[in-house]
């Protein structure tokens, strides 16, 4: 267990409609020494979650009044808060859904208590300041990133990324012009070995290129091995 997991106490809220689902992973999340508050519907967990005080929400899809997709837009428009979506639904369509909308993590039910906490800690972990290298603003053709405060500028032109995508970028501009694959972005971003989530990268690499569109292409898909952040674009 790594020093985050050694000292950070985690405030969570749990947005789910199954109450005993809800008792369960209270009992396992202040068992640990963390805070864990509840939400049934929908509207209640939106309003909790535009309160803030949490490190992260953990959002079901079905929920009473308004969906938990619907929630998660909302919360995009307002705030960075890191979300993990929890549900019984399998289908790619609604796992891409959710990603589309800049969920940072999906876990499919049933799940166990312990692999969703490493989850929160992998996406805890992303959402820390990256350190490209030892200055806090690095520029790369024409992209300039400010890896303190987490904003990106293309052309003088300030982009809007979310948390994962800010990552993504910062992984591939440590390696200009060198071929990082898709089994290292897993490991490293998601913290699990590739498996049929890797549908989870290409809807990120998709939102990162289409926002660093400029008539050039600053990331090269290597077909079957990875990408490529050009130094020369």
């Amino acid at each position: 267990m790594d020093t985050l997991e050694r000292q950070k106490k985690l405030s969570l809220l749990l947005v789910d409609d199954d109450v005993e689902l809800c008792a369960m992973m209270k009992e396992f999340f202040v068992a640990g020494g963390h805070r864990l508050e509840v939400a049934h519907t929908g509207v209640e967990g939106l309003a909790s979650a535009m309160r803030g005080g949490y490190d992260l929400v953990i959002l079901d899809v079905m929920l009473p009044t308004i969906d938990g997709l619907k929630v998660l837009r909302e919360l995009r428009l307002r705030k960075s808060l890191p979300v993990i979506m929890l549900t019984a639904r399998v289908q790619k369509d609604d796992r891409i859904q959710g990603l589309n909308l800049g969920a940072d993590d999906y876990i499919p039910k049933p799940f166990d208590p312990d692999e969703l906490l490493a989850r929160i800690y992998a996406v805890l972990r992303r959402t820390e300041p990256l350190n490209l290298r030892t200055d806090s603003t690095v520029e790369i053709g024409g992209l300039r990133v400010n890896t303190m405060t987490r904003e990106v500028w293309l052309d003088e032109k300030p982009v809007d990324l979310t948390s994962l995508e800010f990552d993504l970028l910062g992984l591939l501009m440590r390696s200009p012009g060198q071929i990082v694959s898709r089994e290292e972005i897993t490991a490293i971003l998601f913290e699990r070995e590739a498996t049929s989530y890797d549908r989870f990268l290409d809807v990120h690499i998709s939102h990162l290129r289409k926002k660093l569109e400029s008539g050039r292409a600053l990331i090269r898909t290597i077909r079957g091995v990875g990408y490529v952040f050009s130094a020369e674009a």
